[in-house]
Parts: C-alpha cells; structure tokens; sequence
C-alpha cells in the first residue's frame, strides 16, 4: 500500500515523528527546504560541531593553497565537483536532484582569493560569505558545499541513526567523498546507508540543529540591513544586485563589519523546526474567521474555509500527527480538497487507528457545507478504499444529521469503515484545549471516535 508523500521512516515503519527524531524526515520524491548553516556549527557549544566547521573552513582554504601552487584547474575542478550534494535532500529540488555549478562560477569563487589580498593571506573565516561577492551563489550552494566536505562525519552519523532507529542499509556506491587529510575526493566508494525504495539512490541524513531556511549570512539580509546603498546607487537608479556585488569587492571593510554585525547578534541564529505551530492568538483568529464564514462556495467561503483549517488543524495536532499536504483531486467532476497527516502512532488512540483500520496516515476531508450529505459519505468511502485507510474523518460545519450518522454506523458495521466527523463546535473545543495546554486536542478527536463506537453494534 503506497502512502501519499512518503518519507523514509514511513516506509519503513518507523513510527516516530519529527519532533522525536535527531535528523531531518526526508521525503523519497522531493527535497526539504532547509539547507545546512555553516555558521551553527560555528556558534554551537558542541565542540565537535565547532571541529567540523573548522573542517569546512580549512578545506575552503585549500583552494588558496591550490591556486598559489599554480594548480588552478585542480581547485576549479574541486570546487565544481563539491559544489551538489543530492544524497542530503535538501533544498527545493522537485525530483532531488540539482546541478553543479559552472567552471566560470568556480572560477569566480576562486578569484576571490586574488583578488581581495585579506582572503589571499589569511583565508576566509566563514566561507557562506561569498554570496555578498558572487552571482548565483546562494544558500542552497553553501549548503551543499558545507554537507560535501563533512560527507564522511555525515555518512557515520546516518549509519549511527540507522542502527538507533532500526532502519535498513545497503551497500552503495557514493560518487565521491571529500578527504580531509588529502584535500580530494576519493571517487567511488562504497559504503552502507539507507536507500530510495523506488530510486536506489543513497540518503544520507543532516542533524536538525544544523539547519536554517536560510544561512545566518546571506545576502539578502545584508542588502536589506546593512549595505550602505546610498553608497552604491545613484538616486533613482535601480538597485542591481550586480553592483552590490562589485562595491563589495572593493570594500573588504564593509563585508568584514556585516561579519561583525552578525557575530554580535549571535545569540538570535538559531536552527529552524521543520514545522512550527501557529501562535495561540493566531489559532483564535483563525478560528473566528472560520465561524464567520457561511456554508457553501459563495464568494470562495470554500477555498477559504480550506485554507484557514489546513494551517489551524496542523498545528492542532502537532506533533502527534506530522503534517504532509493538502491534496486535490476530483470525483465526478467535484473539486476535493484533503488534509493528509502522517500517522506517528504515539498516543493509543492513533495506535488503534493503525492496527484497526490500517491507517498508516490520516485523511481529513473538507467540506465546508450546511449539510454531510449520502454523496459526501460515499465519495469519502470510495477514497477510503485506495491507499488511506479505512479510518477517515470530515471537517464540516455541522453534525452530521440522524440518518447520515446512522449511515456511517452501518458503514463500520458492513465493512469495518469508520467515519466521524469535526464540527464547529469541536473546532472550538480543540483551541480552548490549545489555548490551555492543560489536554491536547487530537483527545477531542480520539474523544468523537470513543463516542461513534459506543454508538456501534458490539
């Protein structure tokens, strides 16, 4: 049975959420859009993260030393070769897969070191800093620079995870690993991790506390705080991100006092979750802007009930359900729209949801109607028989009526198919409970099933 969006502890039944774990979930088909933050390893109190990054800085460096030693296209050739780490999967890839840079770009990078005599004699201290002097670097190619020189520590670390958790390896052939004692790659080896069921591909895993949607330095932040623009731009000419770039070159003091600037705000760089639930107030106000809103498509009351309940119930049951997306699909010409959670099985409740109806994830159908209708109910059921499960529930505005919710009973008691529904007023329940902290609000809905079985035949 294939699961919607699937991600590697999923496959392999690993029933452990996101929160639970050490290491960023992957998903087999696309990349997580986080990238890896040199400076967090820089910042960190680990002593062996400051070591790794001391690792990356001086495997950067090298290629000064390759460049004064006349070797040029050996330090191109390097820096192209480290310059994608698909293994990761991180990034915004749609298929994980994404390209080096060019031999122009590499060169670029290495120019640096001529160019700027600071960087010539002393080196770089913190390397992402060549996104305020190159076009076309950016996060994600910082990212994968920093995950290529630490592709040996990260493989140990994947491995080590693996054995933790019990999930599986093979032996597979990497591309390349960066040597630190040789300064090269050694091409071809083989090595034990966990693989992509469909791909066979090689995933290697990065720890959470090393990721950032966006690295500590970056230049739009420094364009936006820091730059001195009137510097640079003629009144009403365009900003061109070009002759940032060019003033930079010319003006190591100002690069090196953004570095400052960063380095005494340190205590704000912190990794980011891969999901963070709404604030509480925001919880209220998404809830009240549901309640306003009448049944129906009217004005797209529709769209907007989707919208507001997707981003309220995942925080809700955060992080007992992790969420996966919002999924369309049509039925007789009727546009769906779901909510699909991953089933962590941490509570009882979502346990028995397993066990019993073979929910590996949860769907939530809504339908911002007045009414469940038969048709509603049957379209529910038929999706029910694909690949969710036979554990389904309706975010609605309303009860369901008597003959609808005797129709459900008679649902499990023919075919073992379980229906409940989440109104208004359990909506409400789930954000006094999140406002409380006292219960959580996945007890609401373990709460309506207890009461639709008790309402079943034994």
């Amino acid at each position: 049975m294939e699961i919607i969006r699937p991600r590697l502890t999923d496959h392999h039944g690993i029933h452990k959420s996101q929160a639970d774990l050490d290491f960023a979930i992957q998903f087999f088909d696309e990349d997580l859009p986080l990238y890896v933050d040199p400076f967090l390893l820089w910042k960190s109190p680990s002593q062996q993260d400051n070591a790794l990054h001391t690792t990356i800085i001086n495997s950067f460096n090298h290629l000064n030393y390759l460049i004064k030693k006349k070797r040029e296209d050996e330090a191109v050739s390097l820096l192209v070769d480290i310059s994608e780490c698909h293994e990761v999967g991180l990034g915004v890839s749609q298929t994980r897969r994404g390209t080096k840079i060019s031999k122009k770009q590499a060169k670029d990078i290495l120019n640096l070191f001529q160019d700027i005599p600071e960087y010539s004699q002393f080196g770089f201290t913190h390397f992402e800093i060549i996104q305020l002097y190159i076009s076309g670097i950016s996060k994600d190619r910082i990212s994968d620079i920093a995950c290529n020189y630490l592709k040996s520590f990260l493989i140990d670390y994947t491995i080590g995870q693996c054995e933790i958790h019990n999930i599986p390896i093979e032996g597979v052939i990497l591309d390349s690993i960066y040597n630190y004692k040789t300064n090269k790659l050694d091409i071809n080896q083989k090595v034990y991790l966990p693989v992509n069921p469909k791909t066979k591909e090689p995933i290697i895993f990065t720890p959470k506390r090393w990721l950032r949607f966006n690295t500590w330095i970056n230049y739009e932040d420094y364009f936006q705080k820091y730059c001195p623009r009137d510097e640079i731009f003629n009144p009403n000419e365009p900003e061109e991100r070009v002759k940032v770039l060019n003033f930079n070159r010319e003006n190591y003091g100002v690069v090196e006092g953004y570095i400052e600037y960063k380095t005494k705000t340190i205590e704000d760089c912190k990794n980011d979750p891969l999901f963070s639930q709404i604030p509480i107030l925001s919880a209220r106000r998404k809830l009240n802007q549901i309640l306003k809103l009448n049944t129906g498509k009217e004005n797209g009351a529709d769209i907007k009930y989707e919208e507001l309940s997707a981003s309220l119930l995942a925080s809700l049951f955060y992080p007992h359900l992790d969420f996966a997306q919002t999924q369309s699909r049509t039925e007789s010409g009727r546009h769906i729209r779901d909510l699909i959670f991953y089933n962590n099985r941490d509570i009882d409740f979502l346990d028995e949801i397993f066990t019993e109806y073979n929910n590996r994830q949860l769907v939530i159908e809504m339908k911002n109607v007045k009414e469940i209708s038969r048709d509603h109910i049957n379209q529910l059921n038929r999706y029910m028989q694909d690949n969710i499960g036979n554990f389904g529930v309706f975010l609605t505005r309303n009860p369901l009526s008597k003959a609808m919710y005797e129709n459900t009973i008679n649902l499990w008691s023919s075919q073992r198919k379980c229906i409940i529904a989440i109104t208004d007023e359990d909506l409400k329940l789930m954000v006094e409970v999140y406002e409380s902290k006292q219960r959580t609000p996945i007890e609401v809905l373990k709460k309506k099933y207890i009461e639709f079985r008790r309402a079943c035949p034994s």
